[in-house]
């Protein structure tokens, strides 16, 4: 499961409860101020104290790449997956070294690459500020609705956090709008990477045993959070617990779950089916295409455009499974059945109203902005920049309560450090991403269409992305520095091709949004609230928000399950790699395994699954036991599991997870880090 993947459908086996109704036992990702403890003490006969949910909060990690993470020493020490920490690899790795597929351990600390891009955040306090949000809107619609909640969004965060350089505020919408909370952070900015195995290790059995178990992966890493130079202080951490999972013990996963759609109503699920979904793998696929063909070309493409194309191979997985779960008519009538049961227990209610018809009716509208709203954003790291550049300029002239969100004072230290960190850029990946972006444009929207137009002027594709590219100079973090800091009026004076491209297109990239919180994003935030209104009458508060990759926690067990007629076990061990092995590709061992087999020890716990609830974004979360200590890092679900994105059944689904026992004994046997062996226990 990639940092961007969001676990979608095999939906026949979805007998569980949906979220619209009373979460079932084992399911949910429940939001850290409202943890089911009697829930969990009525099925388990114990649960987590307060001051246990306070140590696993303060211990876990967001990683703003879209991971999950933990401290787990008393200096700054990350555990995190493989996979959320490839593109820092990648990004530190060139022609004479390639460190995502030869592995990295730094012998010092002053060794440890930086990240580029990467943040570490920990939440420190959550607050409901729904009352106040929801009043800055009263009586308002559309895009008046959007401007007023964003502008008290912005005036909150700022309020809540004066100090940016080490706080991060943000205001998250959950229920679809029915209540708002806000989630400070403490944020560290400077990351490094301590660890890292082998990409093989890590990706042993590729894409057939992607979202399947059982597995043979070593998908886990070490980062280490720095400030001022030094490794962070943090005596707040989950204690190194390198063990065997025991048959049916209780696991909590926390994290931060990226996005889940289990609220959408049946107008929301259409649209996904019959737009969104068909067009992103009509489009993702042949850009698979064209990556593939042009690594073909040479090494220095193929090393190049792997990071890449890994990403693309996990997502066509991802939406292929999603696509599978809505043209099932078993799982799409109950989903069905759960908003009837819904609209049934609210008819007395006069204040609920109709949201469903209200989301109904901006899903239409929705439907003829979708895709100029998809089609005028190029892709490709460049025209990113760009843009990014070009959108702060304009936003930070204004007043903070009237930016865009991602550009709010609260927003721009993340969005500065994105934009600005050093990182590779390689032009004929970016060409290639931008004139897949540019024909895809010209084909949905058509030829004569004005955004086409808009787009491509008189020029092909091809010929456009071609000129951009090599015209520009934005590869250069220092020109990025010198445009950021000289503001609109350095913008508009530039005579870079991709800021004059960016400029040009600003204006009805604006537009569209406007047009979209007119008739689709303001018209959801009122019905939003309504239906959860509807929820909250019609099942009380023993409900689940929407992942919002903000921090939850899900509890389960260690639990295999039954395929086919056939056993499931809980847990495989390192020696089984071996067996499994056949010395092809993607089933070859990695180097650092074959050269080391004598030492590693055959019956070490290599990856185990559990019940718990997990979606995208949990990747990297620490698996941890009733003790409170960690004792794996969840990476993946099983092929069951990619229904999770709609619901959950705890039959079925499973959570795979790499054992702290299977990283030890790298640590010891494959990848020798001796310090960090000694600190992790230490600690």
């Amino acid at each position: 499961m990639t940092p961007r993947t969001i676990a979608l459908a095999s939906a026949s086996l979805l007998a569980g409860a949906l979220a619209s109704v009373p979460a079932s036992a084992e399911e949910g990702m429940w939001t850290l101020d409202n943890f089911p403890a009697e829930t969990v003490r009525s099925e388990y006969g114990w649960a987590p104290d307060q001051a246990w949910l306070d140590k696993v909060r303060n211990s876990a990690v967001r990683l703003t790449g879209g991971c999950s993470a933990s401290f787990v020493s008393s200096e700054g020490l990350i555990l995190t997956n493989h996979h959320c920490v490839a593109s820092c690899l990648f990004d530190n790795s060139d022609g004479e070294q390639d460190y995502l597929l030869n592995g990295f351990v730094a012998d010092r600390r002053e060794l440890e690459l930086k990240c580029p891009g990467q943040q570490a955040e920990v939440v420190t306090g959550i607050s409901d500020v729904t009352e106040t949000v929801k009043a800055s809107f009263a009586g308002l619609a559309g895009e008046a609705l959007t401007k007023a909640r964003d502008a008290k969004i912005a005036e909150i965060e700022a309020a809540g956090c004066t100090d940016r350089a080490t706080t991060r505020c943000q205001v998250v919408n959950l229920f679809g709008g029915g209540q708002y909370k806000l989630y400070t952070y403490r944020k560290y900015s400077d990351v490094r990477l301590a660890w890292a195995p082998e990409d093989r290790a890590a990706t042993f059995g590729g894409d057939p045993d992607n979202f399947n178990f059982p597995r043979y992966s070593l998908d886990a890493s070490f980062l280490r959070a720095y400030e001022n130079g030094k490794p962070v202080k943090t005596p707040a951490h989950l204690e190194w617990n390198p063990r065997t999972p025991k048959d049916g013990e209780i696991t909590f996963v926390v994290g931060n779950p990226g996005s889940t759609s289990r609220l959408y109503t049946q107008s929301q699920l259409a649209f996904e089916r019959e737009v969104r979904l068909p067009t992103t793998l009509a489009t993702l696929s042949e850009l698979r295409g064209r990556l593939v063909r042009a690594m073909e070309e040479s090494p220095e493409h193929a090393r190049e455009g792997g990071d890449m194309l890994s990403g693309i191979e996990n997502s066509l997985k991802v939406y292929i499974g999603r696509t599978k779960a809505l043209n099932d008519p078993a799982f799409t009538g109950k989903l069905a059945a759960a908003e009837a049961d819904l609209k049934t227990k609210s008819e007395a209610n006069d204040a609920i109203g109709d949201p469903w018809s209200e989301v109904e009716q901006a899903v239409d509208a929705y439907r003829a902005l979708y895709l100029p709203l998809r089609f005028t954003q190029p892709s490709g790291d460049l025209y990113g920049y760009a843009q990014a550049l070009v959108f702060a300029a304009e936003e930070r002239a204004k007043p903070n309560a009237e930016r865009l969100p991602g550009y709010t004072d609260s927003a721009l230290p993340l969005t500065e450090k994105r934009l600005l960190d050093e990182r590779p850029v390689y032009p004929w990946l970016d060409e290639l991403t931008m004139q897949w972006s540019l024909s895809k444009a010209r084909e949905y929207l058509g030829v004569d269409d004005p955004d086409s137009k808009l787009l491509l002027g008189k020029e092909s594709p091809e010929q456009l992305a071609e000129r951009l590219v090599e015209g520009t100079g934005l590869a250069d973090s220092a020109v990025r520095k010198q445009l950021w800091d000289g503001g609109l009026a350095a913008i508009e004076a530039s005579d870079d091709p991709m800021i004059q491209y960016a400029l040009k297109l600003s204006q009805r990239q604006r537009e569209l949004k406007a047009l979209t919180d007119e008739n689709y994003s303001g018209p959801l935030a009122g019905a939003g609230a309504q239906l959860a209104d509807a929820r909250f009458a019609a099942y009380g508060d023993a409900l689940y928000p929407d992942a919002t990759f903000t921090l939850r926690i899900s509890y389960g067990r260690v639990k295999g399950w039954n395929e086919r007629g056939n056993d499931v076990p809980i847990l495989t061990t390192m020696g089984g790699t071996f067996e499994r092995a056949t010395g092809n590709a993607p089933f070859d061992v990695a180097p650092a395994y074959a050269a080391n087999q004598t030492r590693i020890d055959p019956t070490t716990t290599y990856d185990f699954v559990t019940t718990n609830d997990i979606i995208g974004g949990n990747s990297g979360s620490p698996v941890i036991d009733r003790a409170g200590t960690v004792i794996g890092a969840a990476f993946d679900g099983n092929i069951h599991s990619l229904g999770g994105n709609y619901g959950y059944d705890g039959t079925f689904n499973r959570t795979v997870v790499v054992s702290t026992d299977a990283v030890q004994e790298a640590l010891e046997n494959i990848y020798p880090a001796p310090a960090l062996v000694k600190e992790l226990s230490a600690n």
